[in-house]
C-alpha cells in the first residue's frame, strides 16, 4: 500500500530564515515550478523554544497556514538535530566528548549526546507539543524526525549507559572478559566500573582501527542503539497524539557509525540523503538506493534530499550538467523512490550551506536554467499522479550488506589496509549490474529463500546462526557466492579456529591456511581452469585447500602458482563459489559468466552507460531505460509499450537523448 496519494515533489524550506514578504514569491514561484509539497521544522528548536518552559508556535503557526492555503502537502520535522544554545549553555549534559576526550561547546548540529537526560527529556517533549498541534492536520503527510543522525560521544554519561548495556547484554564480568578475550594485553576486568569507551584516550585507534575490536564493536552496538533510542523517543511522543501519519528520519546510504537495518524496524518507511559526487558511478547510486529499499524488504523509499545542481561540501562541487538532475530524479524512482524531493528550495543567504543548491536560487527569479529543468520534471510528475507508487523490484539475486561485518572488517589491523568494506561490496554488485539484472541489498536477517543466488563477499563475521542460516539456504537449492575475507570470526571478532572460513568450510567445501596481501597495484595472473581465461587478483590472495569442492580457477603466478584461487561445491541440492582473491574486471566477467550459467539468469545486453531498470505494480510492469552519460545513445528494446512520458509508443531500436529518460509501460500482451 503507498503512503501517499501522489509523488511527492518539493524539498527542504525554511521560511523562518526570510522575511515574511519572500514568503509569497516562494509560493508563487514554487507552484510554478508544480512543487506539491515542502519539508518544514528541521532546524527550528532555538525559535520554538526560548528556554525551559518556554513555547513559541506563533512563526511555525503561520508557516503552516500558509502551506495550507497554497495546497502544499507538509513533511513536518521536530527540529531536534540541533540544540538552542541556552541548552548548550544551562545544560552541559547534552554537549558531545568527541573521540580524542575534548568536552564540545554549542556548536554546528547533530551535536547532542545520545545518553544526555537533558536532551531525551526536552526532545521528546518537543516533538510530543509539535505533534498535538499539527498533527490532526490532513496536509501532514509525514513526520521527519531530527535529520541525518550521525556520529558519536564518548562522554561520562555514555561510559556510565554502556557499563549497564553491557550487564544487560552479558549478564556478568566473566562473559564480558571472554567475549573480548581480554587476557591478552593484560586487560582483564575485576568490575564493570573499570571498563571505559574506547576512544583516543583508550583502546581506540584514530582512523577506524581498534586493539580490542570486541570491545570496539559492542560499543558501535550501543551507539547506534543509543541513537536510535533518541528516535524512538520522539516516535512515542508523536504517537501519543497521532496514531497513523507515517514516521521517517533520512538516512545517509551506507554511512558507517549507524546499523540502518536497526533502525528500519522502527521507521514506517525509509527516507535518505542521496548526493553522489561528480565521479560517483551510476552502479554505486544504484546500488545505495537499492540499499535503502532492501531496509524494508523491497518497501519504496523517500528520496528525502538531492541537489537540484550543487552542493557545497565535497571537495569539487560540480554542477549537474542539463537533463542530469531530471535522469538522478528518475533513477532514484526506478530503483524504488516514491517521492523526488531536494534539498533546499530557497538557498540561504548565510550561514555553511549559502552555497548549496536550491530550486530558488541567490539572484530570486524564475529565469534560471535550475528552476527550468525543475518545473520540466515538476510537470511530468504531476503528469505521472500515482501510476509508479508502491512500485516494486523484482529480483532473482540478493548482496548481504550488514553494519557489523562492516565495523569488524575495518577495525581489523590487518591484512590489508587497502581492503574497505563498501568498495568490496560494489565491485561485486557492479559486475550484475552491467549486465542488467536487478539486485536486491538484503540483510542477515532477511529471507534468503526468495533468490536464486546470494551474493555474500567479505562475509568476515558469521555467528553459528549465520552459518546454520546459510548452509540451510544452499542445502535446499540455493547458490552461494563468498569471498575471501569471510567466515574468519565471530560477533565478538574471535577467530573460528580449525581454518578458515570457519563454520562455511563444509558449505563451500575448502579451507583456507593463509592469504597473501598486496596494494591494489601489484597483480597475481589467474586462469580459469576450463577454457585459460586469463586474469588477475589483487588485495588478498587465499592460499586454498579443496577438500570437497571443484577447483574453477589457479593462480599462475607467485609461490601458490598453480592453487586454487576459485572454487565451486555441491552441498544439497545448491552449490556455493568461493572467490579467493579480488579478481580484474575480466576475471569478475568469467566468473559470473560461469555462475549466472548455472544459476540459469540471463545477462542483459545493454549499451555501456545505459541502464534499464523495473517496477512492477497493480497498475503493470514499468521499464525506466536511463542514458547516464552526456550524449545520445541507441537501444534496442526488447520489449514494447508506452513510454509515459512522451505518450510514443517504443518498440525495437531508439534513441535515448543525453542523459535521458523512458518510463515503458510494457505492454504485456505484445511482450508475452
Amino acid at each position: 500500500m503507498a503512503f501517499f496519494k501522489n509523488m511527492l515533489y518539493g524539498g527542504d524550506y525554511n521560511p523562518e530564515q526570510w522575511p515574511e514578504k519572500v514568503w509569497l514569491e516562494d509560493m508563487e514561484i514554487l507552484t510554478d515550478a508544480k512543487m506539491n509539497s515542502a519539508t518544514i521544522n528541521v532546524f527550528s528548536w532555538g525559535l520554538l523554544q526560548p528556554s525551559e518552559e518556554e513555547y513559541d508556535f506563533s512563526m511555525l503557526d503561520k508557516i503552516v497556514e500558509m502551506l495550507q492555503k497554497h495546497h502544499f502537502q507538509i513533511v513536518f520535522g521536530t527540529s531536534t538535530a540541533a540544540l538552542p544554545a541556552w541548552m548548550s549553555h544551562r545544560y552541559p549534559d547534552v554537549n558531545r566528548t568527541d573521540f580524542y576526550g575534548r568536552p564540545h561547546k554549542f556548536s554546528h548540529r547533530h551535536n547532542a549526546c545520545p545518553n544526555s537526560p537533558t536532551f531525551r527529556k526536552y526532545a521528546p517533549r518537543l516533538a510530543g507539543k509539535l505533534a498535538e498541534r499539527y498533527g490532526h492536520l490532513p496536509e501532514v503527510v509525514c513526520w521527519h524526525i531530527s535529520n541525518e543522525y550521525s556520529g558519536e560521544c564518548y562522554c561520562e554519561n555514555c561510559a556510565k549507559a554502556f557499563r549497564v548495556w553491557l550487564k544487560k547484554r552479558y549478564g556478568t564480568l566473566e562473559k564480558v572478559n571472554q567475549a573480548w578475550n581480554t587476557n591478552f594485553w593484560s586487560h582483564r576486568f575485576t568490575s564493570f566500573e573499570e571498563i571505559v569507551p574506547p576512544n583516543y584516550l583508550g583502546d581506540g585507534i584514530p582512523g577506524d582501527k581498534a586493539s580490542f575490536a570486541g570491545l570496539s564493536l559492542d560499543y558501535n552496538r550501543f551507539n547506534s542503539q543509543s541513537i536510535l533510542q533518541n528516535f524512538i523517543d520522539e516516535k512515542q511522543a508523536i504517537r501519543k497524539f497521532d496514531s497513523k501519519t507515517p514516521v521517517t528520519t533520512n538516512l545517509m546510504g551506507a554511512y558507517k557509525p549507524l546499523n540502518y537495518f536497526e533502525f528500519a524496524k522502527e521507521m514506517d518507511l525509509i527516507s535518505w540523503d542521496a548526493y553522489p559526487s561528480f565521479d560517483t558511478p551510476a552502479s554505486f547510486s544504484a546500488m545505495m538506493h537499492d540499499l535503502m529499499r532492501g531496509l524494508k524488504d523491497g518497501q519504496p523509499f523517500m528520496l528525502m534530499e538531492q541537489t537540484p545542481s550543487q552542493q557545497n561540501w565535497q571537495p569539487f562541487n560540480s554542477l549537474k550538467r542539463p537533463g542530469q538532475m531530471r535522469l538522478m530524479s528518475y533513477h532514484a524512482v526506478a530503483h524504488g523512490a516514491d517521492t523526488v524531493q531536494f534539498f533546499q528550495l530557497r538557498k540561504s543567504v548565510g550561514g555553511g550551506e549559502k552555497f548549496h543548491g536550491a530550486i530558488i536560487d541567490h539572484v530570486g527569479t524564475k529565469d534560471t536554467r535550475v528552476f527550468r529543468e525543475v518545473t520540466q520534471l515538476g510537470e511530468e510528475l504531476a503528469d505521472l499522479k500515482d501510476t509508479l507508487l508502491d512500485g516494486r523490484t523484482p529480483s532473482r539475486v540478493g548482496l548481504v550488506f550488514d553494519w557489523e561485518n562492516y565495523w569488524g572488517l575495518e577495525f581489523a589491523i590487518g591484512p590489508n589496509v587497502e581492503l574497505k568494506y563498501v568498495d568490496f561490496l560494489h565491485h561485486y554488485y557492479q559486475e550484475i549490474y552491467r549486465r542488467g539484472i536487478a539486485i536486491d541489498m538484503v540483510g542477515l536477517e532477511s529471507d534468503f529463500s526468495q533468490y536464486d543466488l546470494l551474493l555474500a563477499p567479505a562475509l568476515y563475521m558469521v555467528t553459528k546462526e549465520v552459518a546454520e542460516k546459510i548452509n540451510d539456504y544452499v542445502a535446499k537449492g540455493g547458490t552461494l557466492v563468498t569471498s575471501t575475507m569471510s567466515g574468519l570470526v565471530d560477533e565478538h571478532d574471535n577467530i573460528h579456529l580449525g581454518g578458515y572460513p570457519g563454520p562455511l568450510k563444509e558449505v563451500t567445501g575448502i579451507w583456507v591456511e593463509e592469504f597473501d596481501a598486496m596494494p591494489t597495484e601489484k597483480q597475481v595472473p589467474v586462469a580459469f581452469l576450463a577454457d585459460e581465461v586469463a586474469a588477475s587478483g589483487t588485495l588478498l590472495c587465499d592460499i586454498i585447500h579443496p577438500q570437497t569442492a571443484e577447483v574453477l580457477a589457479n593462480y599462475r603466478g607467485e609461490f601458490y602458482q598453480d592453487t586454487p584461487v576459485i572454487t565451486c561445491n555441491d552441498y544439497g541440492k545448491g552449490h556455493a563459489f568461493y572467490v579467493g582473491t579480488h579478481l580484474d574486471t575480466r576475471g569478475m566477467a568469467r566468473f559470473f559468466d560461469e555462475v549466472l550459467r548455472k544459476v540459469g539468469i540471463t545477462s542483459e545486453a545493454w549499451p555501456e552507460h545505459v541502464e534499464v531498470a523495473t517496477r512492477k505494480n497493480q497498475q503493470g510492469t514499468f521499464k525506466f531505460v536511463m542514458n547516464h552519460q552526456e550524449a545520445p545513445q541507441k537501444v534496442n528494446l526488447n520489449f514494447s509499450g508506452e513510454d509515459l512520458l512522451t505518450k510514443k509508443t517504443l518498440t525495437g531500436e531508439v534513441t535515448l537523448p543525453s542523459y535521458g529518460v523512458f518510463i515503458v509501460k510494457v505492454n504485456e500482451e505484445a511482450n508475452s
